[in-house]
């Protein structure tokens, strides 16, 4: 009898957000500092967009299967409509121009532009009457200049088009979360898949038009680097994105952007021979800071009515 009574308490804590948050940001923190290392090595033998392009057509049609042979619903013609934005704001522009500034781009100015992220999601949040708290605030700001010194040795070079680059999928993410939030969107991991499946469809379209083609004998190295990036990276690390986006303060659900860079070099030196020098590790105190900051921030107290 007792085993009967549990079992709905037990489902209760499996959906428990004071569970799953923290989970959902250990993914983001990990696998998406991870993707930095992966996106070089796939770039190895695929040209960026067809790059990202396979990755998220893969990704999404593999997710998108099995949850209708689960008895998912798919969504609906409006929030298809919503999933396609999105997608192509968040991984289109977002993912996108990442892969092709990782051609030219250093790892060093590349860590510093996505950690802008979450400075334009305060912004667009703001705009929406989701200013951040004061303390939030100062934690966005120590995080911010946490990357900076990270890259203050790193000998920052590269072209002002994949600068721009990065700087605009940052923004184009920022906007797209923000956005994202006040639609009808599908529920649960149905929006994951809708959006990789919209997203993949505007960069095979990019990549075609642009003259990209898919290599003829790519290295395996590349190819398991697509494939981690398509599990890993999309389905379950997105996933959990996206949990954290509905769930969360926006200024925690973008701290990722400030653990990802110090884990990206984490992984550069474990799989790649990188260094790191004095100010690598400067830079990975003040930003691990800088997320504490943010993360145990509370929303004020409603004045009572």
């Amino acid at each position: 009898m007792s085993a009967i009574d549990d079992s709905p308490a037990s489902a209760r804590a499996l959906d428990d957000p004071r569970l799953l948050i923290p989970l959902a940001l250990f993914a983001l923190y990990v696998i998406w500092g991870s993707t930095y290392l992966g996106i070089h090595f796939a770039l190895e033998s695929y040209p960026p967009f067809l790059l990202a392009g396979v990755r998220f057509l893969g990704a999404g049609t593999a997710l998108f299967a099995f949850l209708r042979w689960r008895g998912l619903a798919p969504p609906t013609p409006r929030q298809w409509r919503n999933a396609a934005v999105t997608g192509v704001l968040l991984l289109g522009f977002g993912n996108g121009l990442v892969c092709y500034a990782e051609q030219s781009v250093s790892s060093g100015i590349a860590a510093v532009a996505v950690a802008s992220m979450p400075l334009f999601a305060a912004v667009f949040s703001g705009m929406y009457g989701s200013w951040p708290t004061r303390r939030e605030t100062a934690g966005l700001l120590v995080g911010f200049a946490g990357v900076v010194v990270l890259n203050l040795g790193s000998g920052l070079s590269g072209s002002r088009l994949g600068a721009l680059a990065l700087i605009v999928a940052a923004m184009c993410w920022a906007f797209g979360s923000a956005w994202s939030k006040r639609q009808d969107m599908p529920a649960g991991p149905m929006n994951t898949a809708a959006q990789m499946l919209c997203a993949s469809v505007a960069l095979l379209l990019v990549g075609f038009a642009g003259g990209e083609r898919l290599p003829d004998h790519p290295t395996v190295r590349a190819t398991a680097a697509v494939v981690y990036l398509a599990i890993f990276g999309s389905i379950v690390a997105f996933s959990a994105y996206l949990y954290v986006l509905k769930h969360a303060r926006p200024a925690l659900a973008t701290s990722y952007a400030y653990v990802n860079p110090p884990v990206a070099v984490l992984f550069g030196v474990l799989l790649a021979g990188e260094h790191v020098g004095a100010f690598d590790l400067a830079g990975m105190a003040i930003i691990l800071l800088g997320v504490c900051v943010i993360t145990l921030a509370k929303k004020p107290a409603r004045k009572p009515v």
